[in-house]
């Protein structure tokens, strides 16, 4: 819709996690950095972060870089009892018919790290939404995932990603033995007001557009009312574009985004 009058091949604000759009703030880089070595370290891994801080992009951005003896296994919907986790996990390594019955399916799991091993590949389980996980005994399923070893290599790499409550709870005594298990961990925040403009600079130009489309009173009042969390700054970069786009205009001014935060009801972020 509005593409064509700002010059973009793309729309630079959309809602799919698409790495090409990664903009590595500092803190973005570290938690990629961290994510990354706990792959190939072969590490139980764990990201938190608040709603839309960008944990799943990162997500898509570790498997984009991931080295090619590294074979990711993305699972999004954890919702589910101990049974069904480790039916669907055999599903996503391509077991054709997972077994029913526990002791068969971890048979099932046991023979495909070992055929990757064999094959010098590493598969990286990725559990995006982990703080969804209904259960403790889900987790422990999850937890005895890192018993499978041969010598002193792990035959798995195990990521959990979630929101801030995901963080909590393993904190929880209940929780103790996957807590011990975990070798890295990072907590992601929002962004200041400087990556905040850079940002959606990153964004304008990853879409071929011009960066300094926004300007610095616009960006502004962006960073006041999305606190630096990128979802927000989406949703407010987004509608501004079109609010320009309908009036035809070149830039964006700090007018055009202060009615569009209050066509989105959005208050200030807390400081």
């Amino acid at each position: 819709m509005y593409e064509e009058h700002f010059g973009f091949h793309t729309r630079p604000f959309g809602k799919t996690p698409n790495p090409a759009f990664l903009y590595r703030s500092p803190i973005h880089q570290e938690a990629l950095e961290r994510i990354r070595y706990g792959a190939e370290e072969r590490e139980l891994t764990l990201l938190t972060g608040e709603i839309g801080t960008g944990k799943t992009l990162l997500s898509r951005a570790l498997i984009d870089l991931l080295p090619e003896n590294y074979r990711p296994i993305l699972l999004i919907n954890p919702r589910l009892t101990p049974n069904q986790f480790l039916r669907t996990l055999a599903l996503r390594m391509g077991v054709a018919q997972p077994a029913y019955f526990r002791t068969d399916l971890l048979e099932q799991i046991n023979e495909f790290l070992f055929n990757n091993f064999e094959e010098d590949m590493c598969p990286v389980i990725i559990i995006d939404e982990a703080q969804l996980i209904p259960s403790k005994a889900t987790f422990d399923e999850i937890r005895l995932l890192t018993n499978f070893q041969l010598d002193d290599l792990n035959l798995l790499s195990l990521i959990l990603i979630g929101q801030t409550e995901l963080r909590k709870r393993l904190k929880q005594s209940p929780y103790e033995a996957i807590r011990q298990r975990i070798g890295i961990q990072y907590h992601l925040g929002s962004m200041g007001r400087e990556d905040t403009g850079g940002y959606v600079a990153h964004r304008l130009l990853e879409a071929g557009g011009e960066g300094g489309l926004f300007t610095d009173d616009a960006i502004d009042v962006i960073y006041r009312y999305s606190g630096g969390l990128p979802r927000i700054i989406n949703n407010i970069a987004a509608n501004a574009l079109l609010t320009g786009f309908s009036k035809e205009l070149a830039h964006i001014g700090p007018d055009i985004v202060l009615d569009v935060v209050e066509d989105l009801d959005l208050e200030p972020a807390e400081a």
